[in-house]
């Protein structure tokens, strides 16, 4: 079955860096798109960035400049490095693969942005 493990959240101040990974299984890694989104408690989820199996990305507007997605297709893994982080970037962010019509998620990781 398809599995997708994030790491990589945690504290930091504002103006500071992290890098998200997220571990995919149970998917021919290399033929899809994956995405990263986020959701505050209370607000719908959006989507942050994603990336095609070519390595074509897309960015939310908030995040344009700040923030770059990767993949490694060998690691079969997913990445989010996220510069310049701001209060308003606090969020849960999680790992997405839409595969035969179907949404795949991950466990999500938090990711706090506080002095």
């Amino acid at each position: 079955q398809v599995q997708l493990v994030e790491s990589g959240g945690g504290l930091v101040q504002p103006g500071g860096s992290l890098r998200l990974s997220c571990a995919a299984s149970g998917i021919t890694f290399t033929i899809y798109t994956m995405g990263w989104y986020r959701q505050v408690s209370g607000k719908q989820r959006e989507l942050v960035a994603w990336i095609s199996w070519a390595g074509y990305t897309n960015y939310a507007d908030s995040v344009k400049g700040r923030f770059t997605i990767s993949r490694d297709n060998a690691k079969k893994t997913v990445y989010l490095q996220m510069n310049s982080l701001k209060p308003e970037d606090t969020a849960v962010y999680y790992c997405n693969v839409a595969k035969d019509a179907r949404n795949y998620w991950g466990q999500g990781t938090q990711v706090t942005v506080s002095s």
